[in-house]
Formats: C-alpha cells, sequence, structure tokens
C-alpha cells in the first residue's frame, strides 16, 4: 500500500503525492537551494514551494532546516565524482584524480552541488560544523583509506583542499593562468602534485 501525503498542489485539485516521491522531491529542492544561496540564504519556505508543499510538510518529513540540511550534504556525497569507484580502482590512481579533477573544474561549467553548498553556508557556524561531519564521514574517509600510510589523514586533506581551491580559482574566479591552461598540461602538473601527496614514498 502507498502511503500518500497532502502536497499543497492538491489544494488546487491535483493528485495525491507519493510519500516517497514527496521527500525526494523536497530533498532536491533543498539542495538547489542550498547550492545557490547557502545554509542562511535558504528559507524553508522557498524550497517548500519549489517542491510544490508545505513548509509545514518539509518540517514533518525533515525536522528542522538543520536537519534537512544535514540530508542534503549526505545526499551530495552520496555519488562522488572525483573520488568514484573507477577512479578509486584506477591502475594509475594518481593520474585518475588529476583527471578527474581538470574535467569537474571546466571553466564556465557549473561547479558541483555540494562544493557550492559548502563554499556558501561556510559563514554559518553550525552548517559548517555539519559539513566538516559529512566531509570526514565522506571524501576524507574515502580518500584516506585509499592513500593509507603515514600521515593519511593530512594528506588526505591536502588533496581535498586542491581539489576545492581548483574549483574556485580555475571554475569560479577563472584565474587565466588557470582557466586558459591547456587542458593537458594542468592534468600533466596535477598528477604529479597528487602522485607526490599520495604515494609519498615514491
Amino acid at each position: 500500500m502507498y502511503n500518500y501525503e497532502m502536497t499543497a498542489s492538491e489544494a488546487h485539485g491535483r493528485r495525491p503525492r507519493n510519500a516517497a516521491a514527496t521527500r525526494t522531491a523536497i530533498l532536491a529542492s533543498a539542495r538547489r537551494a542550498f547550492a545557490r544561496s547557502g545554509y542562511d540564504g535558504a528559507g524553508l519556505r522557498e524550497i517548500a514551494a519549489d517542491a510544490g508543499v508545505t513548509a509545514m510538510l518539509v518540517n514533518r518529513y525533515f525536522g528542522s532546516k538543520e536537519s534537512l540540511f544535514a540530508e542534503v550534504c549526505a545526499d551530495a556525497m552520496r555519488d562522488p565524482v572525483i573520488l568514484s569507484p573507477q577512479n578509486l580502482s584506477a591502475p594509475d590512481f594518481a593520474a585518475a584524480l588529476a583527471r578527474a579533477m581538470v574535467q569537474v573544474t571546466t571553466p564556465a561549467a557549473t561547479p558541483l552541488d555540494g562544493f557550492l553548498i559548502l563554499l556558501h553556508s561556510a559563514s554559518s557556524p553550525r552548517a559548517a560544523e555539519i559539513g566538516r561531519e559529512w566531509i570526514a564521514r565522506g571524501h576524507q574517509s574515502t580518500l584516506e583509506a585509499a592513500i593509507g600510510g603515514s600521515l593519511s589523514r593530512e594528506r588526505a586533506g591536502v588533496v581535498l583542499a586542491l581539489v576545492a581551491g581548483l574549483q574556485v580559482m580555475r571554475q569560479m574566479l577563472a584565474i587565466p593562468a588557470l582557466a586558459e591552461a591547456d587542458p593537458a598540461d594542468l592534468e600533466a602538473l596535477l598528477t604529479s602534485a597528487v602522485r607526490a601527496l599520495i604515494e609519498p614514498e615514491a
């Protein structure tokens, strides 16, 4: 049996929405809103309206804006692009990471949702705390396990900082030295830098 919830659209005679679909719609709307405006700038009414539900229903599903933000962070990290299973298992891990970093930070392309969400929410102490928790559980933990060895925590952190910095400098600010560089040259430079971090004994 399906579980249906009353949404804002039902008041206008539309068909009831499945509860799972409603939750997914709210999460997708919140992800867009937090990526666009950050934690402090996104409002529950805005998120609800975009999902076609009421703010009351958002609270019923997620409890609070803080809890919704945590769910969005988890959702954004669920399918990693740079630390994908394919890259993690690549014969040349450093080269695969470097190639992915160049592809993900293509100038004029929209940065990854997860990056935008954390960037635009960093000024909120609580949102930053939640972001740190999910980075530690997700990308940091994954990369630490993949590289192993001494100082794996610190080395993984530097690699993640390199990814974030490249997104800001090449993709968002379009610094000419990076935005106008030959992708193959960037890939070669990044491969050397990443290899030095993940394979220090080499």
